[in-house]
């Protein structure tokens, strides 16, 4: 079985691609064949795994995306790369942007991104997608294809202010075009714990939607270490694998793994 996570947030800046990365990793070292997606023209799940210059790379998931528009066969393989901490991902440059605004006269847009995951889901045991900060065609398309949403916010008021949108949005996705999609969770991430201000931003969290929506009993931390990370190439277990960031992260993965059994 494999289980497709689409990490979703409208607001940038709450820690998307970080989790993404540090969580299939995570995964990945507890022996889980895992596929991160980076559905963000942005590119920044692709430069926190390596990759200098995201815009000259030849396949990326535009390319793969344009392929099963026109119904063109996709080669084993093609696009996907592999990074030395045992994750394999599809990168994305800028052309995900063009294609943004192409997709909207395709026949059955929103499932173009499915298409392609069903044509490796069988390889993998957990597809982890990366999405624009916006609730764009490409991001309706990552809620289309994915089972579970996991939501990265930021303990600050304005962040949190936009969660009723994007709780919205997955409702209607689920009511509409994928009646299998439900919200795994929502993730504090940036916590500064010597602050009074995020741990009430914390609680009214909890007293808002915890009641419908699980809430991670885990944070990720706000930490310096963790933004250095980006531009090593690498994940927080490599980086700083004793700090406050790498134990949430693991915490979070443990969390995930026991939400399968």
């Amino acid at each position: 079985m494999c289980r497709v996570i689409c990490v979703a947030n409208q607001k940038g800046g709450v820690g998307k691609s970080a989790t993404c990365v540090n969580l299939g990793i995570g995964l990945a070292r507890a022996g889980k064949k895992v596929l991160l997606i980076d559905a963000d023209a942005q590119g920044s799940m692709s430069a926190s795994l390596g990759i200098q210059e995201p815009d000259e790379l030849e396949v990326t998931l535009a390319n793969i995306m344009e392929k099963v528009i026109n119904d063109e066969e996709l080669e084993p393989g093609e696009g996907v790369l592999h990074h030395y901490e045992g994750v394999d991902f599809v990168p994305a440059n800028i052309e995900l942007a063009g294609l943004e605004t192409s997709l909207v006269n395709v026949m059955s847009r929103e499932t173009i991104l499915r298409q392609f995951i069903n044509s490796v889901r069988e390889q993998y045991q957990f597809v982890i997608i990366d999405t624009m900060p916006s609730l764009g065609m490409v991001t309706i398309n990552a809620l289309v294809a994915a089972d579970c949403v996991l939501i990265p916010v930021e303990a600050a008021y304005l962040p949190v202010k936009g969660l009723q949108q994007l709780i919205k949005t997955i409702g209607r996705v689920h009511r509409k075009l994928n009646p299998a999609l439900t919200i795994m969770g929502i993730l504090l991430t940036k916590v500064d714990r010597r602050t009074n201000f995020a741990r009430d931003i914390s609680a009214q969290i909890r007293e808002v939607y915890g009641e419908r929506i699980h809430i991670f009993e885990n944070c990720i931390p706000l930490s310096v270490r963790a933004v250095e990370t980006t531009a090593e190439g690498k994940s927080i277990y490599l980086h700083d694998p004793k700090g406050i960031v790498a134990q949430g992260y693991q915490r979070l993965t443990e969390e995930v793994l026991e939400d399968e059994e």
